[in-house]
């Protein structure tokens, strides 16, 4: 038996997960989603990512940047040492690539502010 807190929403429900067999029974939630998510949680917890790069330009030293999908929880140390070597040298916008497949994970990390568009 787990228990957790669901994400999903605003809700924040207070979820248990008992294992039934190859299944989970999962109780406390209010939706739908919440069930989802929990069973996920069990099975192969995934996570976005959300965290700065450096940049060129003094004026704007970092660049938030974050995963474009939910990346295996597992992979989220390594994503994060692979991002920090990246330094961003052009003037992007918001949701513009960073870096194509990420540790060949399918996923790109995309910028998530148009601070060097601003300035």
């Amino acid at each position: 038996m787990k228990d957790m807190i669901c994400i999903v929403c605003p809700n924040g429900c207070r979820l248990r997960v008992t294992p039934q067999g190859d299944s989970f029974k999962v109780t406390g939630n209010t939706c739908q989603r919440g069930e989802e998510f929990a069973i996920t949680e069990m099975k192969a917890p995934m996570r976005t990512v959300t965290t700065t790069v450096r940049t060129a330009f003094p004026a704007v030293p970092v660049l938030p940047v974050r995963t474009a999908d939910a990346v295996p929880k597992e992979k989220v140390g390594e994503l994060m040492l692979f991002i920090g070597t990246i330094t961003v040298r052009d003037k992007i916008s918001i949701g513009d690539v960073v870096a194509h497949n990420a540790l060949g994970l399918g996923v790109n990390i995309i910028a998530a502010s148009n601070v060097l568009r601003e300035g």
